[in-house]
């Protein structure tokens, strides 16, 4: 199958060509990057010379759909909302790692996103990506929304004793961390070395763009309206997302029991794993590959349920899921093309 990558010079898109490039059934004909039209991607990404040769292009969406069956949209939001509604009615389906198709709610998407949100009909098209819970949704859909990575990792890591009913839904907090990379390529003061070095700093409290995301998904599954206090905090580390989510059991519950409930929940899962008691995961044990790790602490004294979500941001959190979500969409086994061992150390 071929397909194409649009915001061909982020590092979501290096990621799609690194899993791609081994990839038994596809093969990437095009790059797509306007400011770096007429440039081969290896002059922007070195760690590419004499492996991919692929000269970047501007998007022509008519020659495009001629050109390929699918395409990945690896670019900022507000971006792919003008190009996949054409490139759906042209037959072509579309995996969108913005956020420009993950909402419904048209003022929540003004309101964290700062435009108008794509046409009704298109979202209304649009299945969310969360691989692990949209399997059914996602095997007949024209664009898949994939999910952030803050979201991925909070939302599996909730779902299964939200939908079971163990826990208080209104008593979520979540504590969430990032590496840098998340930010993008883009220069920013933010990121800098001098200013990110040594540092571990909290940021956009209250007014991320995956809050809205993360309650309509918990809400979804738990069949209730369902707010969150979410706090990101950016450290100096170049991958990885770890969420630790703090909510109020309904009851005594020990942590044994809720592993079998997580493990039962995911055993079908292969890029879910969850840990054995007392074994807490780290962002490195999935840096470079598509797991999501779980471990869970039920603290008796204070009646709260403590669970701990890893990915690698880049992987699980963006492009890792996108090839997942892919290959489920074609009718492949999901884990094609994603047999990565961790990197360690």
């Amino acid at each position: 199958m071929n397909v194409a990558i649009v915001g061909g010079t982020g590092y979501g898109a290096v990621e799609l060509l690194r899993f791609l490039h081994n990839h038994p059934y596809v093969e990437v004909k095009k790059v797509i990057s306007h400011s770096n039209s007429g440039t081969k991607l290896a002059e922007v990404y070195p760690h590419l010379v004499n492996v991919v040769d692929i000269e970047m292009a501007e998007l022509d969406v008519h020659t495009l759909a001629e050109e390929v069956d699918l395409v990945f949209f690896a670019t900022p939001s507000n971006v792919s909302k003008r190009y996949i509604p054409d490139l759906v009615d042209k037959g072509v389906r579309c995996i969108d790692l913005s956020g420009d198709f993950r909402l419904r709610d048209g003022k929540k998407y003004v309101e964290y996103y700062g435009e108008e949100m794509a046409p009704q009909s298109y979202i209304d098209k649009a299945v969310y990506g969360l691989s692990e819970i949209n399997k059914e949704a996602i095997k007949q859909a024209m664009i898949i929304a994939n999910p952030g990575c803050y979201p991925t990792a909070t939302t599996l890591g909730l779902i299964p004793v939200l939908e079971k009913g163990l826990v208080n839904p209104n008593s979520i907090i979540v504590d969430a961390k990032t590496g840098v990379s998340g930010a993008g390529r883009k220069l920013s003061l933010n990121v800098h070395f001098s200013e990110m070095n040594e540092n571990f700093k909290a940021y956009k409290v209250g007014v991320h763009k995956h809050i809205p995301e993360i309650e309509q998904m918990l809400s979804e599954r738990a069949e209730q309206a369902i707010q969150v206090i979410f706090t990101p905090h950016i450290v100096p580390m170049t991958r990885g997302i770890m969420s630790t989510m703090y909510v109020d059991m309904k009851d005594v519950y020990s942590t044994e029991e809720l592993i079998q409930l997580y493990q039962e929940y995911y055993q079908t899962h292969p890029f879910v794993r969850i840990r054995k008691e007392g074994a807490l995961p780290a962002t490195k044990e999935v840096y470079g590959s598509n797991y999501c790790d779980i471990g869970l602490y039920a603290d008796e004294r204070t009646g709260k349920l403590i669970i701990v979500s890893v990915i690698d941001n880049l992987v699980k959190g963006a492009s890792g899921q996108a090839i997942q979500n892919m290959n489920i969409m074609c009718g492949w086994e999901e884990t094609t093309g994603l047999h990565q061992l961790p990197i360690y150390p």
